[in-house]
């Protein structure tokens, strides 16, 4: 019987990556997607068409109004997109919370599951400087979730994998393409339109653009104009 993971898909590169080694590894996947008031809930979509593409036991999408407390360019339109370049320290686009909450919840999930793995896409390499994307969260998260969970306290020990972590975005594109990922289908840009169009100048979009040519792939990213 193959055991259930629980798999945070956005709908990005990343994220989609994500599923595909998790399957390789012979789980069986329950995917989680968010509907946190982004400006690009176009990844929304991209999400599903990554499920039907690449399987899934089941997928849910968890809705919760990050956008009442602003303090973001993805979750606030009175903050511009950053579009000059990929800068040094925390980008406006940073979300606060963001991953603490969506770890939560999956945590959530996985333990009326009785899974004792999660799976999020988070890259310390190739990234726009977030500070919940660090190896050293991943693992003080890891280390609470064990501590306040009833399947931790009774000795099943919860993993967090992020298999992404040390890896390039180029090296990222090469192993989900091994995987079989169709990157078609997937949405990174933060300002993308209804339609899953990107804008090509984001951090995001830069910095996918730059992982496809420094891997020798096609970007099969549709762009607008």
């Amino acid at each position: 019987m193959m055991k259930p993971a629980i798999v945070l898909l956005s709908g990005g590169l990343d994220s989609a990556t994500c599923l595909a080694i998790a399957r390789s590894q012979g789980f069986a996947c329950y995917c989680l997607s968010f509907d946190y008031g982004q400006r690009h809930n176009a990844e929304l979509q991209a999400a599903e068409r990554v499920v039907q593409a690449l399987g899934a036991k089941e997928h849910r999408v968890i809705n919760f109004g990050l956008a009442q407390f602003g303090g973001s360019a993805l979750t606030d339109t009175s903050i511009a997109v950053p579009v000059d370049g990929v800068q040094p320290g925390i980008p406006v686009t940073y979300v606060p919370a963001r991953n603490t909450i969506m770890l939560s919840l999956a945590l959530a999930w996985a333990e009326v599951l009785g899974s004792d793995d999660i799976f999020v896409g988070v890259n310390a390499v190739d990234y726009s400087g977030y500070p919940d994307c660090r190896p050293e969260y991943i693992a003080a998260f890891e280390k609470m979730a064990n501590l306040a969970t009833r399947s931790g306290v009774e000795g099943h020990t919860l993993s967090i994998h992020a298999p992404l972590i040390d890896l390039s975005k180029a090296e990222i594109i090469r192993l989900g393409s091994s995987l079989g990922v169709d990157y078609g289908l997937t949405v990174s840009c933060y300002q993308a339109d209804v339609e899953g169009l990107a804008c090509g100048v984001c951090d995001s979009c830069r910095l996918r653009a730059e992982g496809f040519a420094a891997a020798g792939i096609a970007d099969p990213t549709h762009y607008r104009g």
